[in-house]
């Protein structure tokens, strides 16, 4: 094999003794190699689009025509490319993901659902143990990919019928997951490199898996290894066990399971005007086929375009991509708002980051979908929601009263906004825990702990919905994550700051977010 040309530079100079020649190879390579990283990174997220069409289409025509095999087949290798994007992307990626406590067990069972969907799956067993719910540090998305990971590589190292089997329990303190086949074990010429990437015993597979479990564990602080068989009691014992040990969980809020009550939508009202806005004609195509039936599709290649459209006749609902040429998403929703104030706008990215969340979270849009969509009927679903106006609104007229409900159970915390709001003219009523009916005047704002003992997380963002009666909220989290920023966002906050702020900070950021919506001391709105 060719050794690539700054390699040889390198190995010359090393050879020569040369060190600054060395050093100088060196740079040229690390230069080299981030710059072919970054390029096949960004070639494998253009081909996301193509796949998005493909992936939609292929769902749209199983739903009119039936899950025929051919179809099902179609849709496995799309998913299956979707995946070797996403595990290449993610080995690329330096970006830590956000974290926070979650509950490990929600994740297993998540992942355990998505394993099950894929028509592969139906040939093995699967086995899942969890005597009780254990809390870890992490992030929920990269803890459901790194069990499905290893699902996928436990289900495919069983040539035929088998058994797959996870276990979720402690270590001493130390939460622990196993995930064991008895399937033809690791060959031993691979054992000593399994983690790397491209390397695996199995025909089917890329070798992209389990480095990427790997990757995901090490930003857990956790570690993951191939152990004994005898590690696990069942006779006759698996072939192959890999474990994956937690660090011991800190004093940390358990997060609460998300809700498996799927809200009903309410009956779309006829022809309602829905406005998509893409440069990639394929995805202008899905959406169009997806909802024509149900509205009207308005189609825009670029913001200027759409605007363009809205100044001819307001519609009900935009969605458009982050990243279009000229004039962003977040330009256009701004835009939109001047021409009609009461636009609503979904936004769609493939480049998510904490950064633009919150701006779609201060802009008030309905919701942030992530590209590529796991499946193209959940996105209509959400249209359908939006356009029948079920997703929570903000309140935007000011209110009479001066008092903010103020749900934190930290008296530091609960001091420094009392402070931040008697900047403001505001007077805080500080409850420690959820009162069990809302008071009979309306607050003019509320601020929620997303750490709120008793009511954490997506429960925090119901009660203060509840207790402002259509006041405007705003969330305060210990760690700002872009998962918590997303849960407010659906929830219909007006913003999500970092609890940790200082009272003269958290009084500017609080005026921001509230200036429309509450009252200053002379009786008139705060901006």
């Amino acid at each position: 094999m060719d050794i690539p040309v700054p390699l040889a530079h390198l190995l010359q100079a090393l050879e020569a003794g040369d060190l600054p020649a060395a050093k100088a190879a060196a740079a040229e390579l690390q230069r080299t190699s981030t710059g072919s990283t970054q390029l096949a990174a960004e070639v494998l997220h253009e081909l996301r689009q193509p796949l998005l069409g493909v992936k939609a289409y292929t769902q749209m025509l199983s739903e009119e025509i039936g899950s025929r095999g051919p179809l099902r087949q179609m849709l496995a290798q799309v998913e299956r490319m979707e995946q070797i994007i996403s595990d290449f992307t993610r080995l690329a990626s330096e970006r830590p993901a956000p974290q926070q406590t979650v509950s490990l067990v929600t994740q297993v069972q998540a992942a355990a659902r998505s394993f099950a969907l894929n028509p592969d799956s139906s040939r093995v067993t699967l086995q899942v143990e969890a005597p009780e719910d254990l809390s870890v540090q992490g992030n929920g998305r990269l803890l459901e990919q790194l069990t499905l990971n290893l699902l996928n590589n436990a289900r495919d190292a069983v040539s035929g019928p088998g058994r797959v089997k996870v276990v979720v329990t402690r270590e001493g303190t130390s939460p622990v997951m196993y995930v064991a086949d008895w399937g033809p074990g690791v060959p031993e010429a691979v054992r000593h490199r399994l983690f790397e990437p491209y390397v695996t015993g199995n025909k089917r597979g890329t070798g992209l898996g389990l480095a990427v479990c790997r990757r995901i564990a090490q930003e857990h602080h956790a570690r993951l290894e191939l152990v004994p068989s005898s590690v696990l009691a069942d006779q006759p014992p698996p072939s192959t066990v890999f474990r994956v040990l937690f660090p011991p969980p800190g004093a940390q809020p358990v997060a609460s399971a998300p809700s498996t009550t799927a809200a009903v939508p309410a009956p779309v009202p006829s022809r309602r005007r829905l406005l998509v806005v893409d440069d990639e004609e394929i995805i202008r195509s899905v959406f169009k086929d997806l909802m024509s039936r149900e509205c009207e599709v308005i189609e825009a290649a670029n913001a200027e375009e759409a605007l363009e459209r809205l100044k001819h006749g307001p519609v009900d609902l935009i969605v458009t991509d982050k990243n279009l040429p000229g004039l962003s998403g977040l330009e256009l929703a701004q835009q939109a708002r001047l021409l009609d104030p009461g636009s609503r706008v979904i936004l769609m990215t493939g480049y998510p980051s904490l950064v633009t969340a919150q701006q779609a979270l201060e802009l008030g849009l309905l919701d942030y979908l992530l590209k590529p969509f796991d499946d193209i009927r959940e996105v209509r679903t959400k249209l359908r929601e939006a356009l029948a106006q079920t997703v929570p609104t903000r309140n935007t007229q000011p209110l009479v009263s001066r008092r903010v409900d103020v749900l934190e159970d930290s008296p530091a915390a609960a001091r420094q906004l009392t402070e931040a709001l008697a900047l403001l003219g505001l007077e805080a009523r500080v409850l420690t825990d959820a009162p069990a009916e809302p008071s009979a005047e309306p607050p003019a704002a509320v601020v929620v702990s997303w750490e709120l003992p008793g009511a954490y997380g997506r429960q925090a963002l119901d009660l203060a919905r509840k207790l402002g009666q259509g006041a405007p909220f705003v969330v305060l989290a210990g760690y700002l994550s872009q998962e918590t920023v997303l849960e407010a966002l659906r929830a219909g906050a007006s913003g999500c700051l970092p609890r940790d702020l200082e009272a003269p900070e958290l009084s500017h950021e609080l005026s921001r977010l509230l200036c429309r919506n509450t009252p200053s001391p002379s009786g008139r709105g705060l901006g």
